[in-house]
């Protein structure tokens, strides 16, 4: 089918963060009493808002999650995400595709807060593409999985959810894109996770971003 606009999630698909971002978390947690390897703290984490984690976390480390201590982890982690992140491979053809096939109308649709998708977006260089189309969970009244982000986006565009098409590449995500009405495409490098992934709705899955402007031309 054609689609009328193309949204993106932004962690994962379009840049390369989540082991920088979750690599902190987990350093942050240790120091709090929960100690766990980079593999399970992404596991848990990626794809989810750290404060909607709180009753975890709180459990976990025996201590309150405060607004001092999520001020230092945003800190530490856009520090580490200036540092080494990069795009995902591919991303930019994909992008540059997408934005081509729908005459423009592509938004990044985040579950992460607007400083750092804004930040991303920059520094590997695809703010072009998406200034002004950017929309934060953290800005919704409800974040991934629920759908809001995803409606907010579409609606932005004038886009009817069924004539999107969402990217995404976790289960929470892709739950929030089908929630929404959207057809959901999952980026999935890594086979093992395509299970998940197909239990929350994606209708087809691929492993390269770059394969993305062959599947739209061919949609």
């Amino acid at each position: 089918m054609s689609f009328d606009a193309i949204l993106f999630d932004c962690d994962g698909v379009l840049v390369d963060s989540e082991p920088i971002t979750n690599g902190v978390l987990r350093d942050m947690l240790a120091e709090s009493g929960w100690t766990m390897t980079l593999d399970e703290c992404m596991r848990f984490f990626v794809g989810k808002a750290v404060r909607d984690e709180r009753v975890a976390i709180e459990a976990r480390t025996g201590r309150p999650l405060t607004e001092a201590w999520m001020r230092q982890f945003y800190e530490r982690r856009n520090r580490g995400l200036d540092a080494r992140l990069e795009a995902i491979a591919g991303a930019h053809a994909a992008v540059a595709a997408a934005h081509a096939h729908v005459q423009q109308r592509i938004a990044c649709a985040s579950g992460a807060d607007r400083f750092k998708v804004e930040m991303q977006l920059t520094k590997v260089g695809l703010m072009d593409f998406f200034d002004g189309r950017i929309f934060s969970g953290h800005e919704m009244p409800r974040s991934k999985p629920a759908p809001d982000v995803y409606l907010a986006a579409a609606a932005h565009l004038n886009a009817p959810p069924p004539r999107c098409l969402v990217i995404e590449d976790t289960p929470t995500g892709v739950t929030a894109g089908v929630a929404a009405g959207a057809t959901v495409w999952a980026y999935c490098p890594l086979p093992e996770y395509g299970a998940a992934l197909r239990q929350a709705g994606a209708s087809h899955l691929f492993g390269h971003m770059g394969d993305l402007p062959a599947l739209l031309a061919a949609a």
